[in-house]
């Protein structure tokens, strides 16, 4: 079997042909031949994808063969069986439009019957194609006049029978050619060089075709058609629908490129705006004088739509005559090639209301504004952004990048309505006197440092990975009514054996699991080659050295020996059978805190003691964690979710079992040496850490972080000096409300890092996780409780829709913003690969971890 010997025309290079064996071998005239070697065979059956079984008359395509009437070839056929042939209607989804495709209808243009264009017949009869012949140009041209062809077959072998060249031209000429593919059937040529090509292209052909008779190579050639280029013609077609939606539509529409050059406008804007569409299309918007001239404002827009978010708001425009317009305005991205930003369409209409107060209030609202629906992402976008010009110590690149993350933090779309007052008042301080405004300087720090950001989260996602994320993580549970009750009690501490203890020590660690902690400094550590070198007990060996580095033993003023014990304590108290809250996942925890901690800004916050506090958190946040989620202890009524009254139930007892297990025995007290007001001030650090994992006051840590520290960063580095910009930074950095911010953004990034590792890292966490929640939903069937998360249903779960889900409602922001403070391009392009990973899956509707074998 052959292979399609068809060539787009831009691409004169390229000639797919089957040798001449294939071709003769299954030519529909061997073929008739074979069958009317029996009598009692009459006729030719072919199996169709398209139709149903068809029967062809043998003669009608026999090499040589001459009809009685020529004008009967050319008359409409359906391959002999009009009858039997049902019109497939087929469904093509076209954006959010479902389109319905006819059957589609092919023109043969030969002058004589022969083996190619009898190939074509039984091709077409194949597809399941309504199919015509002509025999000369002018009842070619009468006939697509007459039927609009999708496509058109001309034989451009034989110029001594008709000029298939002009023929194309005058079926170019005409308006229902538009959308018609025309392909040139020409001869096989030794020397196949681009002139050849450049006629056909200039006479209108879409493809050329090298002639060749094989019945599976014509119908190739008309599948790879209907799917190529008569699709993308039929989906072109449907765009007139929306031109004319544009067209007709009353509010004023503005489409413009990536570069902000505009491209097309409506009818409604050529009469709002009082220009007409020549003044307007292929300039810069920026030339246009449509626009209020006030830059944050602009700044505050363009930031937001640059990243891929809609704006919505009012402001105010200026039309040809002068007049100030105000105009509700929506700004929408629109992503095309490679993901990213092609256009950008606007649409607005004018204000009615004239209270000038409320006006006002709703354009700083909308000053502010970054998207309609609260703490909702539909996709990962991470392009470039169009950021002021900054004054700045440095030149190099991360200084670039730190700038390029404020910008994305300008543009952020967690909106608490606290942020709305504390960006009203702002605008409000403009045109203040200097009174007024440093009272609403001090209104704005008490705002920052009170528990005003949790955000109100309005209605979810459509997306039910997302719904179900949200459920299951910032919920405390449905309770159910009936009294049968989940019980689960504290667990009882294991206790160490004390040869256990005294066999490690830093100078006798084993040296494969030395080599395994070679790179523990670096993020590209692979805590996997660690928990196999410790068999499954990490947290020990990499807790030793970790400490060591950072000298914890000498603040703490305790022994090597009672931190060994005490490590050996906390990690015992781990459940080795939890998927992914075991130690391997506090270790890793560790690791990544201990990376953050040695970042130039976050050294430049912390004191010796904060350090300290984040390192033994991070140790102890998940400790005696039972692998089930804060809404299934509630819903099973267990005793831990009772203690602590069904609020920030395992948070709670981490901290709680924590101290229980250092305090109890002086062997692994790593406290006992401690002063009493420096044991209760880390004390207190390390438990407002552990509670700061708790996911239902996620958005409310990262609405603070940003608006108490990078967005107060961000304006000091851009509109200070070099000398009051060092003293700014400090006081920001330093002051002690957010040092307890940057210590609760730290331990939340360093919990949930795992979108931002290396890929197989990457995976290796999605699928503990994905099957420590899939144990919660079994367990949950099984003993008839509220299933939180039911789409963790092992049987039936995406897990890349999950892990986007994930990444787009809870890890985007927050690293974006760690990211603007801390400086990490090496976590926000894992975050990137990773992110693009799951997609790929997710688009090739794949459920599972990874790709199938190939």
């Amino acid at each position: 079997m052959g292979c399609a010997p068809s060539i787009h025309i831009s691409d004169s290079r390229v000639v797919y042909q089957s040798g001449k064996d294939s071709d003769d071998s299954n030519s529909p005239h061997q073929t008739n031949t074979l069958a009317q070697q029996g009598n009692s065979v009459s006729g030719l059956f072919i199996k169709s994808s398209h139709t149903s079984t068809y029967k062809v008359r043998a003669n009608s395509c026999r090499k040589g063969t001459r009809q009685e009437n020529s004008s009967n070839m050319e008359a409409e056929i359906n391959s002999s069986t009009s009858t039997n042939v049902k019109a497939a209607v087929r469904e093509v989804q076209f954006g959010p439009m479902k389109l319905r495709q006819d059957q589609l209808q092919v023109l043969l243009v030969f002058a004589k019957e022969d083996s190619q264009s009898n190939g074509f017949c039984w091709a077409c009869e194949k597809a399941g194609f309504k199919c015509n012949i002509a025999r000369t140009p002018e009842t070619a041209l009468e006939s697509f006049l007459d039927k609009h062809h999708e496509i058109i077959i001309i034989d451009h072998r034989h110029s001594r029978y008709f000029d298939a060249e002009a023929l194309c031209r005058s079926i170019r000429a005409t308006k229902p050619s538009e959308n018609t593919v025309i392909v040139a059937v020409v001869r096989r040529q030794s020397d196949r060089d681009e002139a050849s090509i450049m006629p056909l292209i200039s006479a209108g052909f879409t493809r050329r075709y090298v002639e060749n008779s094989n019945i599976m190579a014509c119908y190739n050639e008309l599948i790879q058609l209907e799917f190529g280029e008569v699709l993308a013609q039929f989906k072109l077609r449907a765009c007139n629908s929306l031109f004319t939606t544009l067209e007709k539509s009353q509010e004023a529409i503005e489409i413009t490129s990536e570069d902000h050059i505009i491209q097309y406008v409506n009818p409604a804007f050529e009469s709002t705006m009082g220009y007409q569409k020549d003044e307007l299309i292929g300039k810069e918007l920026t030339e246009v004088p449509i626009n209020e001239k006030k830059s944050d404002f602009l700044d505050t827009i363009n930031c937001c739509i640059k990243t891929g978010k809609e704006w919505e708001g009012i402001y105010y425009a200026k039309n040809k005559n002068g007049d100030n317009i105000q105009q509700n305005v929506k700004i929408i991205p629109v992503f095309g090639h490679r993901g990213k930003i092609r256009h950008y369409v606007s649409i607005s209409r004018p204000c009615s209301d004239n209270n000038k107060a409320e006006k006002q209030c709703q354009r700083v609202q909308a000053e502010s504004q970054t998207d309609i629906q609260t703490c909702r992402h539909k996709d990962r976008r991470k392009g470039s952004l169009d950021v002021r010009s900054t004054t700045s110590r440095g030149s190099d690149g991360s200084s670039q990048r730190r700038h390029s993350s404020m910008a994305r933090i300008h543009s952020m779309t967690i909106e608490a309505p606290i942020t709305k007052v504390i960006n009203i008042i702002n605008a409000a301080q403009e045109s203040s006197p200097t009174p007024v405004a440093e009272a609403l300087d001090r209104v704005l720090e008490i705002l920052r440092t009170t528990e005003l950001y949790s955000p109100q989260l309005g209605t979810k996602d459509e997306d039910p990975h997302t719904n179900d994320l949200v459920g299951g993580l910032m919920t405390d549970g449905l309770r159910r009514l009936s009294g049968n009750e989940y019980i689960l009690s504290a667990k009882q501490v294991h206790p160490v054996s004390s040869h256990m203890v005294l066999a490690l020590s830093l100078s006798d660690i084993p040296p494969r699991i030395t080599q395994a902690m070679e790179n523990e400094e670096d993020w590209e550590f692979d805590i996997f080659e660690l928990e196999a070198a410790t068999h499954k007990r990490p947290l020990v060996y990499l807790g030793l050295k970790t400490f060591a580095r950072f000298g914890v033993c000498q603040f703490l003023n305790c022994s090597e020996a009672t931190l060994r014990s005490w490590l050996h304590v906390i990690e015992s108290n781990y459940h080795s059978s939890n998927a992914y809250h075991n130690s391997t996942h506090s270790a890793d925890v560790l690791h990544a805190t201990a990376y953050f901690l040695c970042k130039e800004r976050v050294k430049e916050s912390l004191d010796q003691i904060d350090e300290v506090a984040a390192l033994i958190a991070a140790t102890v946040h998940d400790v005696d964690h039972p692998g089930r989620t804060n809404s299934f202890l509630c819903n099973a009524g267990s005793e831990l979710a009772i203690l602590y009254n069904d609020t920030a139930v395992l948070e709670s007892h981490h901290a709680a079992l924590a101290f229980q297990l250092t305090t109890r025995d002086d062997k692994c007290n790593i406290f006992k040496n401690m002063e009493r007001n420096e044991y209760r001030t880390l004390r207190q650090a390390i438990i407002d850490m552990v509670l700061a994992t708790e996911m239902t006051k996620h958005f409310e840590h990262v609405n603070k972080f940003v608006n108490s520290i990078n967005k107060p960063l961000a304006a000091v580095e851009e509109n200070g000096g070099i000398l009051e910009e060092d003293e700014a930074v400090k006081n920001i950095l330093t002051s002690p409300e957010n040092r307890i911010l940057i210590k609760r953004m730290l331990i939340k990034c360093a919990d949930i890092s795992n979108p931002c590792r290396a890929l197989q890292q990457c995976i290796e966490w999605a699928g503990r996780i994905s099957e420590e929640y899939f144990a919660q939903t079994d367990e949950e069937k099984r003993k008839g409780l509220p299933v939180v998360m039911p789409v963790f249903d092992r049987n039936t779960c995406s897990i890349p829709k999950s892990q986007i889900s994930f990444v787009d409602y809870f890890i985007t922001d927050m690293f974006d913003a760690w990211d603007a403070f801390a400086d990490l391009p090496n976590l926000m392009q894992h975050l990137d690969n990773n992110f693009k990973y799951w997609k790929s899956l997710d688009e090739r509707q794949l459920k599972t971890l990874r790709p199938p074998p190939e």
